[in-house]
Order: structure tokens, then sequence, then C-alpha cells
């Protein structure tokens, strides 16, 4: 994308909207979305800001449309240990913490391991999985399979899930190449065994079955938490729910 109106084209395009349906959509004339997309109008940042949320663009990509129509970003990248970011953390540590016996973590768009609670660091970290380690990685890796049960289905899920991450931020090339691969992985039942596909975990004599609630954090106005997801893992069956206990020595 070298300039805004392409960026407009490719970003309506993506989110598959008409002219005149993103016109409704922002208020605004059809006329006026035409001139925007061939450069016979310019654009304020009042506007761009309709447009971004008539067209949910990550806020990284209303900052790149913002600068290539010749205005200053306006979403920051704050890092986690300033000031403004307290409430944030607070925020964060609570929700995982209060998820006690349970597993939690946070990831980043890129599926980068941000924090886990400490059921979560016993779990995962028989994975190899800590903060700042790949989720990505360890899918594409030949170590997770056989841990997995019913790892087709699991992979099969997680290819929809990739995909559909990867069109929000208007096509990620890694997430797309990660979910052809898992799509691709043979087998898998293709039957709902319930309201939800449990992950089934099993080493040893361990056997894991969860299934898992995705957050985010409303309104976002900084680029970190845009980009941040908690991830709350539940036992899907009694016995998960007992070894959870156990492993973090909940009465």
């Amino acid at each position: 994308m070298s300039d805004f109106p392409d960026a407009l084209k490719v970003w309506r395009r993506t989110r598959r909207f008409s002219q005149l349906e993103l016109a409704a959509e922002a208020n605004v004339s059809a006329r006026h979305i035409a001139f925007l997309e061939t450069g016979r109008a310019r654009p304020s940042p009042a506007m761009i800001g309709r447009l971004g949320e008539a067209l949910q663009i990550p806020l990284a990509a209303r900052n790149q449309m913002l600068t290539l129509a010749g205005f200053a970003t306006r979403y920051p990248a704050r890092q986690w240990d300033v000031s403004e970011m307290a409430p944030i953390r607070a925020a964060l540590e609570h929700t995982l913490e209060q998820h006690a016996p349970y597993p939690g973590i946070a990831i980043d768009r890129m599926w980068t391991v941000v924090r886990l609670n400490r059921p979560a660091q016993v779990l995962f970290g028989q994975l190899g999985m800590a903060e700042g380690s790949s989720m990505l990685d360890l899918m594409a890796s030949d170590e997770l399979p056989p841990l997995i049960e019913n790892w087709p289905d699991v992979a099969h899920h997680a290819a929809q899930r990739l995909r559909t991450e990867s069109a929000a931020q208007g096509g990620v090339a890694k997430l797309d190449r990660l979910a052809e691969r898992l799509a691709a992985v043979p087998g898998g039942s293709g039957k709902p065994i319930g309201p939800v596909t449990p992950t089934i975990y099993r080493t040893g004599t361990m056997r894991l079955s969860l299934f898992a609630i995705i957050a985010q954090f409303g309104t976002p106005e900084d680029l970190a938490l845009d980009d941040l997801k908690i991830e709350l893992f539940f036992p899907a069956d009694s016995e998960t729910e007992l070894a959870l206990r156990a492993m973090s020595d909940e009465p």
C-alpha cells in the first residue's frame, strides 16, 4: 500500500464492503468514498478515524493510513512498565491470578506469550512455554502433536482461527502459512463431540481436557492493548478439574 487511496481500497475490499456500504457505515456519501479512493479528496484525521471504526481496522494499520495521508500517528505503543499502564497491568494480573487453579495466559497478535498464571506455568512449562515463547513455533513443531490426543481436530480448529485472525489484520503471511500447514493435517472426526472441541493433553499418565475462552480489552487506544488477547482455560470434564486442582495445590 503506497498511498492512502490504495490503503482504503485494500481494507474496504478485505472487509467485503462496497463503496455504498462503507459510506452508510461511516455516515458519509458514496461519492466522497469514491473521491477518497481516487485521490480527488483528501481525508482529515477524523475521517480516517471514522473509516477505521467502520472497517474495524487494527490500530497499527490506522497509524499507517494516517502516515500515508500525511498526518502524525495517533496510537502509541506504550511499554508495559510505564506508569500509564499500571491499571492495565493490574487488570491483567487480577484476571489471570483469579482464574487459578485453571491455566490462563495472555498473548499478542503473533501468539507470543506475554503472561502466564501459575497453573499455566506448571502445565505449559512442560511444553517449554514461558513468557516470550512463540505458540506459533510450538504448533509448527514436531513436539506438540504427540502430546495432543485429538491433534487433527485441534489442528483444523487452530487453522480456522489463524485464518480469521489473519483476515482481521489485513493478511499476515506467517499466520496464513501455519494455517495452511495445520489444515493439511490428516484425520480428524469432523463431527462435534460437544458444545466445544477441547484440547486433550496427554503426557505419561496425565490426561487433561481443556477448552478456552478468549477475551480482549475494550476500546483500546494503544497498540499493545489492541494486540493483546487473554486465554482462560477451563476443564472439560471432572477428571481434569481434579487434576488441575491437584497440580495447583488447591484444596
